[in-house]
Order: C-alpha cells, then structure tokens, then sequence
C-alpha cells in the first residue's frame, strides 16, 4: 500500500452516506427545530440554506454530536452514519467525531503551534495512531488536499496563526482531514474570507467530494449552486421551529422550485 493510499481520508473505507431521521432540538424549553430529515448522500456535497435563525447551523450540529455540548440543549432523533446511529448509547463520542469532522465559520487554528503540528494535532484528540516515520507524508497529502502545499512547504514549522484567514480556513481543513474522516461539516467556511480565498475554498470543496461527504451551511446563494449537489431549504415561521421546506437536486432547488418559498428565498426576495 502506497502512503498516498495509506491515508486517503473516505476511499480506504468506501465513501459514507449520512441519514438524519427525525431531528428535534432544543435549547432548554425553546425547541429549534422540529423532525427534521435529510439523507446526504454519499460522495456529494450537500448545502444548507435558508435565512438566519431558521436551525442550520444547530442542525449542523447534531450531525456529530456537538449540540449535546451546550448547556440545556436536547434532542430526539437519528443520525445514521452508514447505517449506524452515532448517537447509540454503545458508540463513542470520539468515534463520531473522528468520523465526522468539523470546519467552523471562523478559522480556528493553533495560533501558537506550527503549521506541521495543527495538522497533526487531531491525531492525539482522537486517539489516532500514525507512525512517527509516516507523519511528514500525512501532513503533505492533507495539505496538498486542502490545497495549502505549495504555499507553505517551506515553512511548515513557522506558527499557523501568522497564516492569512484563507490559508488559516485551508488548515483547519487540512488538520481535520488528518483522522480520515467519513463526512466534513462546514458552517459558512467561506463568510469571513475575501473573494480569492473564497474561490479557492470552493475549490478544494469540489476536489475533496470525490473522496469524502461534505455537508455544508451557507447564506451565498451563488455559493450553494456553485459547490453543491443536493441542497435543503431550512425556514422557521413567526417564532416556529426550524424545519426542511425544500430538499433536492441544486438545479431542481434553484431553477424549478416545488415551493413557492423556496423560490422567493432562492431569488433573493426575503431572508
């Protein structure tokens, strides 16, 4: 086995398909969102859209257990990651969230620590065993991945917070890459990079969904069709909770809405 295949992050183990089935949410007695489904398929890219306030980013959440670590928040549902529910009471948290990594809105690298070591840091959060011979591999094909390399190969032990925003978001991708995970989670990677860096993360999105599911929230409408595949309309109505509108097909969504909602918000005419 070559290193490159070593540690190609879904293909090793077959590219996996997430089914949230029934999802409520609460944060204390204020419930959030209300039976929420969504199959995203394998090897896609799905986009989560719909105005502020409507659920997403909690949504987003629950898809690898970090809405259970705000105080006061529940949930009822299914999350089937391949079948098996990552919430069962047998499975590890650090199961899921290796299997399922995140990428936050704002980039969140180790400021203080290298380049080399952010890559490398979700090994030991999660308990991941890489021999010490094979670890400068992994972090040039992580970076070479998250389309970083050619960037700072040079300077791979410099701090990771002297990066610009966009190289930081590429780290932080890069670092959560490191574990192999099945599906990569993005809440608005893009919303505090300027126009270049957002094209080039949109870049390495459309690379990346050939080997790992990716489910993403965004507000950029032209982003959405531009990157995604499947996409799901969240609105939450006159203090409701949040709920699917819309799913489907991206051209579907954008160009021949079954909702007459969905087409308003699509086009621009609220949210």
């Amino acid at each position: 086995m070559t290193v490159t295949q070593q540690f190609m992050p879904a293909a090793e183990a077959g590219l996996a398909e997430l089914d949230a089935r029934s999802i409520s949410a609460w944060f204390g007695e204020r419930k959030v969102l209300d039976r929420v489904s969504l199959v995203m398929p394998a090897g896609t890219v799905t986009a989560l859209i719909g105005p502020s306030g409507c659920g997403k980013s909690t949504f987003l959440r629950t898809l690898n257990r970090m809405h259970e670590l705000i105080p006061g928040a529940t949930l009822a549902g299914e999350v089937l990651l391949s079948g098996a529910d990552i919430y069962d009471p047998g499975r590890k948290l650090t199961d899921a969230r290796k299997q399922i990594g995140m990428v936050f809105q704002k980039p969140n690298p180790f400021p203080a620590m290298s380049i080399y070591d952010n890559v490398v840091a979700g090994l030991k959060l999660t308990g991941t065993k890489v021999a010490r011979s094979d670890r400068d591999d992994l972090v040039e094909l992580c970076l070479a991945k998250a389309g970083l390399w050619n960037e700072v190969r040079d300077r791979l032990r410099q701090p990771g917070g002297a990066l610009s925003g966009g190289q930081q978001q590429r780290l932080c991708i890069a670092r959560s890459l490191a574990v192999k995970p099945k599906i990569l989670l993005m809440d608005e990677p893009c919303s505090a990079l300027d126009p270049t860096s957002t094209r080039r993360i949109e870049q390495t999105i459309a690379e990346l969904s050939h080997e790992v599911t990716i489910v993403i929230v965004t507000h950029n409408m032209q982003q959405a069709a531009r990157v995604s595949q499947q996409c799901a309309f969240f609105l939450a109505e006159q203090g409701t909770p949040g709920v699917i509108v819309e799913a489907g097909p991206t051209e579907k969504i954008f160009g021949s809405p079954q909702d007459q909602r969905t087409s308003d918000y699509v086009h621009g005419r609220f949210g």
